[in-house]
């Protein structure tokens, strides 16, 4: 699973899900410290790998189902899952995940971080919305998930 960020206070989401593999592409672009969030906000690093010792300023938590569930059967908004595919395709097979937005960025990369890595079950998606950035050129979907 590698390592997950859960910030959990006010604000449009109750909680971000930062994947490790996406976390080190982002901090090259742009280094944030998840621990140096407003004292209002609690930070949670879901991570297998990580030693709590080496970051005293977060919560290390390796069971990220628990703790997902724990955060979900509060009352707040949305949880939000910012890359982290193999957190995302943990989460997603244990029916923790209702929504999936994809944005459609027009860059060719020739690599990267797959959305869902194998091995990875079949999921249905219905189409929730829909926006073009016309500027960018950027498609962003929206998708609830399908259920049985």
């Amino acid at each position: 699973m590698g390592a997950a960020v859960l910030i959990d206070g006010p604000g449009e989401q109750r909680a971000l899900c930062d994947g490790q593999q996406n976390r080190r592409q982002c901090v090259r672009v742009d280094p944030v410290d998840f621990a140096a969030q407003p004292a209002h906000v609690r930070s949670i690093v879901l991570s297998r790998t990580l030693n709590p010792s080496d970051h005293p300023k977060v919560t290390i938590e390796a069971d990220s189902e628990r703790v997902v569930r724990e955060i979900r059967d509060q009352p707040g908004k949305d949880i939000w899952l910012f890359g982290g595919g193999e957190l995302f395709r943990s989460l997603l097979a244990v029916g923790l995940v209702d929504c999936v937005e994809v944005a459609v960025i027009p860059v060719l990369l020739g690599e990267g971080i797959p959305l869902l890595p194998s091995p990875a079950g079949r999921t249905a998606l219905q189409l929730r919305a829909h926006r073009v950035y016309e500027k960018t050129g950027t498609l962003s979907l929206e998708y609830d998930i399908v259920r049985d």
